[in-house]
């Protein structure tokens, strides 16, 4: 808890000269699902599974042929990755548009956090990952970046402390 909390203040009370304030004490406790689009969930979930070291969380059909496909990682089982193919509830223009994003290969995904940068580029060139990137040194870490089976883009870093002075 910080030295001097600041009281909550209601949304309505807010100033926009003012800066930003709690408004909500212990509601939210952590990020729990995030979604990474795909055009197949079967392989999307193989690749999580099979290569990256996930698990499947859940896979089941729910009324209308809708289907909920998530994974976790074993170290981090409060933060699923839900996969999700492009159609409702987007609109078709949207979908559409996901959907040639993601076959041109231009989503992001995710950040991961490795270890070992550099290993974990080699073990994931050797079972054939695609990356557009080779380790590099960064001012927070050594960074890579590797495409998923769809095609987003996922940032495997191995973090170190930063300042922003790092950055100049």
């Amino acid at each position: 808890m910080p030295a001097n909390p600041i009281p909550p203040v209601a949304q309505s009370e807010r100033s926009a000269s003012s800066p930003a304030r709690y408004t909500v004490n212990h509601m939210i406790t952590n990020v729990s699902l995030v979604t990474v689009y795909c055009l197949d969930q079967d392989k999307a979930r193989d690749f999580y599974v099979d290569v990256l070291g996930f698990e499947t969380a859940t896979d089941i059909t729910m009324g209308e042929g809708f289907r909920w496909v998530t994974v976790r990682h074993p170290s981090q089982p409060e933060l699923e990755v839900n996969f999700m193919v492009p159609g409702p509830p987007l609109d078709p223009q949207a979908a559409d548009f996901v959907r040639r994003q993601l076959e041109k290969g231009q989503m992001g995904g995710l950040g991961l956090n490795v270890d070992d940068c550099r290993k974990t580029f080699e073990e994931l060139s050797a079972k054939g990952v695609t990356f557009l990137q080779e380790p590099s040194e960064r001012p927070y870490g050594v960074e890579a970046v590797m495409r998923d089976s769809t095609g987003n883009w996922l940032v495997l870093v191995e973090p170190r402390e930063f300042t922003p002075d790092d950055f100049t």
